[in-house]
């Protein structure tokens, strides 16, 4: 299996904290995840590609311009403010997305970013759009060869609107890897197994019936990202059916998310996909820091052999999964079972 990654671009982006019940603490997206990652990769004999830089285009097809040149030119703004924080931290929200745009650095990134694990540093941007380069660049591969490629995409993205950072991502790469997938196939699917609800993902394609969204989480009525990710949520418009929350109970094991899995796969069938993207979260793990779910080394295993019995061109897209000893090992067996299941 191609594996893209570029270890020195996405390696820059280092959030020093990030806000939790009051309190702010060390960020748990830290470049040593890059490692821990890799070693996985590297137990599989994988290939390590390096990602083409294919520019704004794949960007720009998913996120706003505003937030895109938001993003690319806010810290430079930022050092131009008298004893403004190295890093920026939103200190203001709007009440609602019909409010009006403003046009210093500080109200903009209350736009733009929605809570406090997002903190933009000198080299957020650059790593960020890197993190998306390996997104298009194994879609890229997937469109010509018709098989499958893994983006190690670090930061992640799945909790990232079109025009919204939050919970530690600031480019949609899964959203941005469909969307490309779509100069191809006509109909993509995008089965979302991080611990956390992809609401950016789903808030991207809610009115839309091209792509399908499907989400396997921890319960949001009481764990993040909250507003997001309840079962009711099914889209709207062109897009009323084509969204799939499937919340689980704080604790569910292997047993419970694979059910959950399995029965969301089969509304997945029914959309018949061309394609599908996989946004991959590792954090479901029984001994993830987040403790949201309670899936096993060989859980991940058995969850990536439901997903390539769908036998159709895929990316998979890395998303959450913190730093514990099992993180490489988690990989190497979720992309072990995806080869020998498909």
């Amino acid at each position: 299996m191609k594996i893209f990654v570029d270890q020195e671009k996405q390696r820059q982006h280092f959030p020093s904290g990030f806000l939790v019940n009051g309190v702010m603490q060390p960020n748990p997206e830290k470049p040593e995840r890059m490692d821990r990652l890799l070693a996985g990769v590297g137990q599989g004999g994988h290939k390590l590609c390096a990602p083409e830089d294919h520019g704004m285009g794949p960007l720009a097809a998913v996120h706003t311009p505003a937030y895109l040149k938001f993003l690319s030119t806010v810290y430079t703004r930022w050092q131009r403010i008298p004893d403004a924080a190295p890093e920026i931290f939103p200190n203001i929200h709007p009440d609602r997305r019909t409010a009006s745009y403003p046009l210093s650095a500080v109200g903009q990134a209350g736009y733009h970013v929605t809570d406090m694990s997002c903190p933009i540093g000198a080299h957020t941007w650059e790593a960020s759009r890197w993190s998306a380069n390996c997104a298009v660049s194994a879609a890229q591969t997937v469109n010509a060869e018709d098989c499958v490629a893994y983006a190690l995409c670090r930061p992640p993205g799945h909790h990232c609107f079109a025009d919204l950072a939050g919970g530690f991502c600031y480019l949609n790469n899964s959203a941005i890897a469909a969307q490309y997938l779509r100069k191809t196939y006509n109909r993509v699917a995008i089965i979302d197994v991080d611990l956390h609800h992809g609401n950016g993902t789903q808030g991207i394609f809610y009115e839309r019936s091209d792509v399908y969204t499907l989400s396997v989480h921890a319960d949001p009525a009481r764990f993040y990202p909250f507003f997001w990710g309840h079962a009711h949520e099914r889209g709207e418009g062109a897009g009323f059916g084509y969204n799939l929350n499937v919340p689980l109970p704080r604790g569910t094991g292997d047993e419970g998310f694979l059910k959950g899995l399995s029965e969301g796969l089969d509304h997945v069938r029914a959309f018949a996909p061309e394609a599908v993207v996989i946004a991959l979260g590792l954090d479901a793990f029984e001994g993830d820091p987040f403790g949201g779910l309670a899936v096993s080394t060989s859980g991940f295993t058995q969850m990536a052999q439901l997903l390539a019995e769908l036998d159709v061109p895929c990316v998979i897209v890395q998303e959450g999964g913190y730093l514990c000893d099992e993180l490489g090992e988690n990989l190497h067996a979720f992309l072990a079972g995806f080869k020998d299941g498909a």
